[in-house]
């Protein structure tokens, strides 16, 4: 099981939760806890934002931890080491008591002004509010092209349906929350598990902002290893093209075979054919490594699921009540 801390029974449970993983994010936390803080002082319910620290090398665990928070409960956790942006999610939506659950990105590149609109959704009715991203903003040309392919090519291959552009940012009803907790698979591609339980669900679109400050933490290579974890994480459809592919050569093959024999046999065979024969020697070979390597992906997850070791361990937790309920609670009473 997943290593988690206690917690205590008597904390009543949030309406709201904002789950927020982060790593190395030092640059943006005072600009993402202000602008949370101004939009939840807005509702008239109770709110907790869990600040998932995921072995963060810079100061953002100390700025989080020190944070006094005025309109919402905090709740900080800090990652033995960097397990991912997945684990780190998967730890948070774990930590989240609450009936609605809203995923957020640390970079505010997702605005937070828009969680109103989304609990509106949710109290309409809706299990899921997929947060579907019209425009891009602070992306290069070749990332929203990459991107907009692998959607499509996960939807396509993919057993389910997952919402194309819809990032981590969305909301979750309860009982979704409860249904993705259940999982426990260790190869987590979260926005395809997010999307699995199904449930009523809408989609509301907006304009995804470029980042306040600093870096993006994902490359190009780390976000094609991403997009090879969702595909084969959802589909088996590549183990059937690999497949498919192998009985197209095969067919292929015997028919080039029996050309051959019968040109042989009829005209005879005057120079040897060793350029076209490298050539299909070569192609076939290549074929098969990638067969090979299609192969060992999902024999890779299967070694990793067996295994069974936990999504995340949790090194540090530490809990604020907003600071004018403190305040109130520090004060001595009056006789």
């Amino acid at each position: 099981m997943t290593a988690q801390p206690p917690t205590s029974s008597e904390t009543p449970r949030a309406e709201l939760a904002v789950v927020i993983p982060l790593h190395n994010e030092s640059l943006v936390i005072d600009t993402l806890m202000r602008r949370l803080e101004n939009v939840l002082q807005t509702l008239d319910t109770s709110s907790e934002v869990i600040l998932v620290d995921d072995g963060s090398t810079d100061n953002s665990w100390l700025q989080i931890t020190h944070y006094q928070p005025q309109a919402f409960r905090l709740q900080c956790f800090a990652l033995s080491r960097n397990f991912g942006k997945e684990a780190a999610l998967t730890a948070g939506l774990q930590q989240a008591d609450a009936n609605a659950v809203i995923i957020l990105d640390a970079d505010c590149q997702d605005p937070p002004e828009l969680i109103p609109k989304m609990l509106e959704a949710w109290k309409k009715g809706a299990d899921v509010v997929n947060m579907k991203r019209r425009v891009r903003l602070g992306e290069t040309w070749f990332k929203r092209r990459t991107a907009g392919l692998f959607y499509r090519l996960i939807g396509y291959l993919s057993d389910i349906p997952i919402p194309r552009n819809v990032g981590d940012f969305r909301l979750l009803s309860r009982r979704v929350v409860e249904e993705i907790n259940r999982l426990q698979e260790r190869n987590r591609y979260m926005k395809g598990l997010l999307s699995w339980p199904g449930f009523h669900q809408i989609t509301i679109e907006y304009d995804r902002e470029p980042r306040t400050a600093g870096d993006s933490k994902w490359n190009y290579w780390q976000l094609f290893l991403l997009a090879i974890s969702g595909i084969t994480a959802f589909s088996n459809k590549p183990l059937r093209l690999a497949s498919l592919l192998g009985l197209a050569i095969a067919c292929s093959s015997l028919v080039y075979g029996l050309w051959v024999v019968i040109k042989t046999l009829v005209f005879g065979e005057t120079v040897p054919g060793y350029p076209s024969l490298m050539v299909v020697m070569l192609f076939i070979g290549g074929i098969e490594l990638i067969t090979i390597g299609i192969l060992g992906e999902y024999i890779g997850r299967i070694f990793t699921e067996v295994k069974a070791r936990p999504n995340y361990i949790i090194r540090q937790a530490q809990q604020s009540a907003p600071q004018t309920v403190a305040q109130h609670q520090a004060e001595p009473q009056k006789t």
